[in-house]
């Protein structure tokens, strides 16, 4: 089985994308998001909570919708990433508990993984940093310039 980052973080950035293509024009409300990405609006509601509380949202309560809280070039994947994703003590990988101990192998497995799958975090969260919602903007204005000719 596959490690996997949770969808919630690919929603967050289309909810991002969402509330910059149409919050001039409309509220964008939680079931309007919903109706977007495809998923239930009570999925959408406990993302908007998630990136309020790292101040990456305004949310209006009622009908007032979401608005983006800090300009897009000051918004990284990681910042997102941080906000959705359930990472314990801040480690992408779930090392199993209690490798068996009177096994060579089970004994040292920490000593052999520990400092390389950190060097794999460290990676990924540096190519997080360098991506900007303003490169996802950027990149939706593009294929939507596309799509009207």
């Amino acid at each position: 089985m596959a490690m996997q980052i949770s969808s919630r973080f690919t929603i967050a950035i289309h909810m991002f994308a969402c509330i910059n293509t149409f919050e001039k024009e409309r509220k964008v409300t939680s079931d309007f998001l919903a109706s977007s990405v495809e998923v239930n609006p009570v999925v959408i509601r406990r993302i908007l909570v998630q990136l309020k509380t790292a101040e990456l949202v305004h949310v209006q309560r009622g009908t007032g919708g979401a608005t983006i809280a800090r300009p897009l070039e000051e918004i990284t994947f990681l910042d997102i990433y941080k906000a959705v994703e359930c990472v314990e003590d801040g480690e992408l990988f779930h090392f199993h508990e209690n490798p068996n101990i009177e096994c060579p192998v089970g004994r040292n497995i920490h000593n052999v993984l520990d400092e390389k799958l950190e060097r794999v975090q460290k990676a990924m969260e540096r190519e997080m940093e360098s991506i900007t919602l303003a490169d996802i903007v950027s990149d939706m204005e593009l294929y939507l310039s596309k799509e009207k000719q």
